[in-house]
């Protein structure tokens, strides 16, 4: 899915939600068997749930990875069932020296057939290259991210500037905003008005909405652009709305209540 297509189904479906599949195997509802089948069918009945109302998916691989062999199958499962129209993040923040770089973008760009990955920028551009060199294909780079330990490195200064600011500038050299998109926390939102200034055309996904205490109005505020330029992320409060025979309808609940919301700034 290229950027057009992407702001196409913004437009379209007025809503920039992207539905994360962090599923656990312990908070399936009661009624589903706590097995790899039932948490297949737990994620298509979520997915056929929210499809109306996301433009995108990201699968967390870390939760499917710790199962092993069966546990990849869960996931491709999972990602076969995916609309068409939506864009298929791997939620695997990849990052290693250049050929093995390419084994990890033909694992998740070929193998399977995701639309984008997530990628840890540390080791530098030619950890980032091979994913990069793949058309109509998204890196999105962590950047400033939600979680506590952030600040251990992230809000350091390096050469004048904190290094998630020299990060974001630096990536943005080996890519464009048609293939680079930039992972930013929603709980940082008095910092994104900045980040924006800097990449005003880059896609943003912002994690944090929700059970992490991010506020959507604030974050689309800060960051919103011409053409929206943003997903906004909501996992646990989508997928664990309700653990009874009702989960499916409290998902989709979950998830109108997020896209009418957003539905205001589209």
């Amino acid at each position: 899915m290229n950027k057009q297509e992407l702001i196409q189904q913004i437009r379209s479906k007025k809503s920039y939600l992207c539905t994360g599949l962090d599923t656990q195997m312990e908070k399936l509802p009661l009624c589903l068997p706590k097995t790899g089948d039932g948490l297949v069918k737990f994620n298509r009945d979520i997915i056929d749930a929210t499809a109306e109302q996301s433009v995108a998916y990201k699968i967390n691989t870390a939760f499917y990875e710790q199962y092993g062999k069966a546990g990849w199958e869960w996931m491709e499962e999972t990602l076969l069932h995916l609309p068409q129209n939506t864009l298929k993040i791997a939620d695997a923040k990849r990052g290693d020296i250049g050929n093995t770089s390419s084994m990890y973008a033909k694992a998740f760009f070929e193998t399977l057939p995701f639309d984008a990955i997530t990628v840890a920028p540390y080791m530098g551009e030619d950890s980032l290259r091979p994913f990069l060199e793949f058309k109509n294909k998204w890196v999105i780079c962590l950047a400033l991210t939600s979680n506590a330990g952030h600040a251990d490195f992230q809000l350091g200064e390096y050469e004048g500037k904190k290094l998630y600011e020299r990060v974001i500038e630096t990536v943005c050299k080996w890519g464009s905003e048609e293939n680079l998109m930039f992972v930013v926390g929603a709980t940082r939102a008095e910092m994104v008005q900045q980040i924006r200034a800097m990449i005003p055309e880059h896609f943003l996904l912002v994690p944090g909405v929700g059970a992490q205490g991010g506020s959507l109005v604030d974050i689309t505020k800060a960051a919103a652009n011409t053409d929206l330029g943003l997903l906004v992320n909501s996992s646990r409060g989508i997928l664990y709305a309700s653990d009874k025979d009702d989960y499916a309808e409290a998902a989709n609940s979950e998830a109108r209540k997020l896209a009418s919301e957003m539905a205001l700034y589209v």
